[in-house]
């Protein structure tokens, strides 16, 4: 081969390649998100024991649990079609109370007009994947929709302790995961400057269920960077052999995505 015809051929691989690696980076999206949502809160819960169920109470009504809001993060990345994401959401509620009627909590009876502390702290991790059906990323402003397939991990404690009276703190702990089925949608309004997404995914099993809902709306102000703010709805419920909790969430939220 004589150097004009190698010239020409390493040519065509160099171009080869860099057209290869510049649709691949195309293709790459890689990032990390944090979220601050602001939920209005509803639980009713119960802890019992091998021998003794106890006293279902609404812990907002019953305990004077108010309501918080909650940070998240996420991480995530997709190749094309597929797009992958973890999420770590910790919870916490606490409050110092009297209580106005009495209640059987891990076997352990409270009387009415106890003072007691209580704490319910637990952490979500969320592993979600989503497969782009339909992708029109390059037509108009963009669209693409897909099933999602996501696991939720729920672990923590709830705590009930009498500070005034010995013996009476008791402290439960529980952790389940919940596969979720759905559905994911993105929507560009204007090209690479606002953008909309929704996602809905739900499924339970043997008295355990999730269903979660998002909405959200981003505007990118520069290159790497999205400011969103939306909306995020998480009806659970978790029930295993000696503890039972069924809460809602419900209410806006802001974000901050840096990725490419």
């Amino acid at each position: 081969m004589n150097k004009k015809k190698f010239s020409l051929l390493l040519l065509g691989v160099i171009l080869f390649v860099v057209i290869g690696v510049a649709n691949f980076a195309q293709a790459l999206e890689l990032g990390v998100r944090g979220y601050y949502w602001f939920p209005a809160f509803s639980a009713n819960q119960r802890v019992d024991t091998i021998s003794m169920k106890g006293t279902e109470f609404d812990v907002k009504n019953a305990l004077g649990v108010g309501n918080q809001s909650f940070w998240s993060g996420e991480v995530y990345g997709g190749i094309g079609k597929h797009h992958l994401s973890a999420m770590y959401t910790p919870i916490k509620y606490s409050s110092d109370t009297t209580l106005t009627a009495a209640i059987n909590f891990g076997g352990t009876n409270y009387a009415a007009n106890t003072a007691v502390n209580y704490n319910l702290d637990f952490y979500m991790m969320d592993v979600k994947y989503l497969y782009d059906i339909i992708n029109m990323e390059n037509i108009l402003a963009g669209f693409s929709m897909g099933p999602m397939v996501q696991v939720k991990y729920v672990s923590g404690s709830a705590e009930m302790k009498a500070p005034a009276i010995a013996g009476q703190d008791v402290k439960q702990s529980f952790s389940v995961p919940i596969p979720m089925v759905g559905l994911g949608a993105h929507i560009g309004l204007i090209a690479n400057i606002l953008e909309a997404r929704a996602q809905v995914t739900g499924m339970g099993y043997s008295g355990n269920y999730v269903i979660e809902a998002l909405a959200d709306i981003s505007v990118t102000p520069f290159p790497f960077v999205d400011v969103h703010g939306g909306y995020k709805y998480i009806g659970l419920q978790v029930d295993t052999s000696d503890y039972y909790m069924s809460t809602q969430f419900s209410g806006p939220f802001i974000a901050l995505t840096v990725g490419f």
